[in-house]
């Protein structure tokens, strides 16, 4: 090892002080990562469970890092008692000149800490939406939803956000505490159908899809209940009525997982437009004008004169091209 750092001096010219603790630094960063890559090929033989090994694979992340900072800090250092003056100054310093990175370090640590969400739970920060793929010291990686694309389905693009806008802006959490959404269906019919046949209808095929949704979904609450203050009195699918401009609207409410949404809703509307199809009093609206006149008989004798004049014109010009 002298012979080494002798070696390297002559050809670097840096004291061999400094360069025998550049040495024994490399020698430690080598032998951490080889003892760091055995141990999760063991762990990659023994568990396959994707997020079981997922979460193995960065708690050993961790400490490897964190040994390896002890490691080189007293080799660096005079004295480990130094230790924690030099993280004071070092951490004063940094906080100036980098400050975005240290709010990163700062929300990764709430992030392991109170575990607003975990790997594979379905959230939204901000205007991003997605499922979580992966969680570091800088950023995490959401697998996107919505954007372009309806009812909460996957765009197929990875978006990496800081960990300071899990401090900075509003979390929503899709798969902790209730783990359930209410979706709506608004479904708008005219103003002659049978307003009140289609809400049975619609009652019933709301029941087929979600109400068994309501038993497990009681259970949720009890149990998020504990933690958080979440109450409701009726979890079974519901019918609602109200008027718009162009005829009754009966909105189907009721309970879906998260990541169902789209399916459910595509279940839904196919039984609506059979079911309606073969219902003669009840017909799907869409936008419309309307003109009523005031007296029928004034208006029909205008047509009729209207309708004349404009056969007279006709014969007239037919009279010419014969002539």
């Amino acid at each position: 090892m002298d012979q080494f750092s002798t070696w390297l001096h002559n050809l670097t010219n840096i004291e061999q002080d400094i360069l025998g603790k550049i040495v024994i630094s490399i020698f430690v960063v080598v032998v951490l990562k080889i003892i760091h890559l055995i141990v999760l090929k063991i762990m990659w033989k023994n568990i396959e469970e994707p997020l079981k090994r997922y979460r193995w694979k960065k708690t050993l992340t961790y400490i490897f890092v964190f040994i390896g900072f002890l490691i080189l800090g007293r080799v660096w250092l005079q004295a480990f008692q130094s230790l924690a003056t030099f993280l004071g100054l070092l951490t004063a310093g940094l906080a100036i000149a980098l400050k975005d990175i240290i709010t990163d370090i700062a929300g990764w640590i709430f992030i392991v800490w109170r575990r607003p969400f975990e790997v594979g739970d379905r959230i939204q920060v901000g205007k991003h939406a997605g499922d979580v793929i992966d969680i570091r010291l800088f950023q995490f990686s959401l697998l996107e939803i919505r954007n372009w694309v309806d009812a909460d389905q996957s765009t197929g693009r990875v978006i990496h956000i800081p960990n300071n806008q899990v401090l900075n802006d509003v979390l929503a959490n899709f798969s902790k505490g209730f783990q359930y959404i209410w979706d709506e269906i608004p479904v708008l019919i005219t103003f002659e159908s049978n307003w009140q046949k289609a809400k049975t209808i619609l009652q019933q095929i709301g029941n087929k899809h979600a109400e068994h949704v309501t038993p497990h979904a009681e259970r949720r609450i009890k149990e998020a209940s504990r933690k958080f203050m979440i109450f409701y009195k009726n979890l079974t699918p519901t019918v609602y009525t109200s008027v718009k401009n162009s005829g009754v609207l009966l909105t189907i409410r009721y309970l879906c997982e998260p990541r169902h949404r789209r399916a459910s809703e595509h279940a839904i509307w196919e039984d609506i437009l059979i079911a309606f199809n073969n219902t003669e009093d009840i017909d799907l609206a869409y936008p419309t004008q309307r003109i009523y006149y005031e007296n029928l008989k004034d208006f029909s004798i205008k047509s009729s004169e209207k309708l004349a004049d404009m056969d007279e014109k006709t014969n007239k010009g037919e009279q010419n091209d014969n002539a």
